[in-house]
């Protein structure tokens, strides 16, 4: 599946792996064409950026071809949809390329976007605002359903062209959103903001206060703490803020005209809460091309699945771990409960590393992955866990940082996911179909591990030295009761 999305400020081609609840990238490459640089001096679109877009559009067209991508469904957005000359473009595009562009409304636009959110961010409840080049999209999600969407003349390359300078740019903000006001919802909720320029703001947020984990999706902060980051960089030069971000000289350029809109979007809307979408109008679509089914699925434990079927030694054993996992954990929430799972289901993806950095790759594999319907504090949980996984102290000093995020006592959980999982692992060998006839449970006395049938055989001296350090995480002592008498008898 790729999809072309032909924007004011940029042009880009992504081809997902396939059609999934989470999905997987196989190829994402842009180039930042500026289409929408005169729309709002000349009502048409750039000359130059019109050049550099079909250029692009012609190289995504044959790479697609010599991809053999099933699937490839092209939208373009505000600035082709309100040039002049929009219409004589997409018509050109698909005469030299053989591309049908088609051209979405503002409402699509935005519920496009909103949708992408959700296809990463299921329990997203709140506003969603997309910043394009030329215009702002703004709807609300809750419930896993997207509402009405409206779109705003408020995109970088149209304010940096409108004449009267700052005033007249803060003017029209302001009066922008005051007209979607009802939209905007009561204060004290949150906004999930898509687009490049607001993407480049977090991370030079992030970058600034040395944030453990450097992924933008899902990331979240005070909305106060945001519109001080905002109001600074809408105040300074391209040329200032190149010494501090590694974005692209073209990226650079829009971002303190980003930075005003979302400025101006904070003051307007009152959240408590701002939060980072790395996903948006592409996701959207292709979530308009899954079934129902995959629309359903838990997209964290959908890419988990994938990481296992392409990764572990022996798909499928990570749902049978879970299972044998689930009595230390009696108590735990559905959120926990997700969580654990997916850390079983991850556990062997570093199986091939260098036995001495297995614990930190199984840690890169969490705390970096494309992975969805996920907090950086549960990244953290899960990433933790599997670092106990394959060390019993949890590894060395490059975990150190992101467990700032975890509690003590969610530390402490993670500690004991991990070692379990290092017993059923070791005890199995990782091989489907044992761990059905072991099982374990924990009462006053002791943490009892029974084997039966077939696993009667597997018992030994590192079967009890990772029972020992299970139980004493617990704080019982080791019980082994091997079921089957004739094994027993042997050993």
């Amino acid at each position: 599946m790729g999809v072309v999305d032909v924007g004011s400020n940029s042009v880009r081609l992504v081809v997902y792996e396939a059609l999934s609840r989470s999905p997987a990238y196989f190829f994402n490459e842009k180039v930042l064409c500026g289409l929408g640089a005169d729309l709002a001096s000349t009502g048409r679109l750039s000359v130059e950026g019109r050049a550099r877009a079909l250029l692009a559009l012609r190289r995504f067209a044959a790479l697609a071809r010599s991809m053999d991508i099933d699937v490839l469904d092209g939208v373009a957005t505000a600035a082709v949809r309100e040039a002049s000359d929009g219409q004589e473009f997409v018509e050109e595009v698909e005469r030299e390329t053989g591309l049908r562009l088609r051209v979405a409304t503002g409402e699509d636009e935005a519920r496009l976007a909103s949708q992408g959110v959700l296809m990463g961010w299921p329990d997203a409840d709140g506003l969603v605002a997309d910043l394009g080049g030329a215009s702002l999209e703004l709807s609300r999600v809750g419930l896993g359903q997207v509402g009405r969407g409206v779109t705003l003349p408020l995109g970088p390359l149209r304010l940096m062209g409108l004449e009267g300078g700052a005033s007249a740019q803060d003017a029209l903000i302001d009066a922008s959103l005051a007209s979607v006001r009802g939209m905007l919802g009561a204060p004290g909720g949150r906004i999930y903001l898509v687009g490049g320029s607001w993407r480049a703001l977090a991370k030079l947020h992030m970058t600034r206060i040395g944030y453990p984990i450097q992924v933008l999706h899902e990331f979240e902060l005070p909305a106060e703490e945001m519109l001080a980051l905002a109001e600074e960089v809408a105040a300074m030069t391209p040329e200032a803020l190149l010494k501090e971000m590694t974005s692209s000289r073209d990226r650079i350029a829009v971002t303190p005209m980003g930075a005003r809109v979302l400025a101006g979007l904070i003051r307007a809307a009152q959240p408590a809460r701002v939060a980072v979408s790395a996903f948006g109008l592409r996701e959207g679509v292709l979530y308009e091309h899954l079934p129902e089914a995959l629309r359903q699925q838990d997209p964290l434990l959908s890419a988990a699945r994938h990481m296992e079927r392409r990764l572990s030694r022996f798909p499928g054993f990570g749902a049978e771990l879970a299972a044998f996992v689930w009595p230390l954990f009696p108590n735990a929430s559905l959120a926990r409960r997700r969580l654990i799972e997916a850390a079983c289901v991850l556990n062997d993806v570093a199986w091939n590393a260098h036995p001495d950095y297995r614990d930190q790759a199984v840690f890169e594999s969490v705390y970096r992955a494309n992975l969805s319907g996920i907090g950086h504090a549960e990244r953290a949980w899960i990433g933790a866990a599997l670092r106990y996984r394959y060390k019993s102290g949890g590894g060395g000093r490059p975990a150190a940082p992101a467990l700032a995020l975890l509690s003590e006592s969610e530390q402490a959980e993670a500690r004991l996911l991990g070692r379990t999982i290092r017993l059923g692992a070791m005890l199995s060998g990782s091989a489907p179909g044992v761990l059905p006839q072991c099982s374990l449970s924990v009462d006053a006395d002791a943490l009892t591990l029974r084997l039966r049938g077939g696993a009667a055989a597997l018992a030994g001296e590192m079967v009890q030295k990772r029972l020992t350090s299970v139980a004493d995480t617990v704080g019982r002592p080791p019980r082994l009761v091997i079921e089957d008498a004739a094994a027993e008898a042997i050993g």
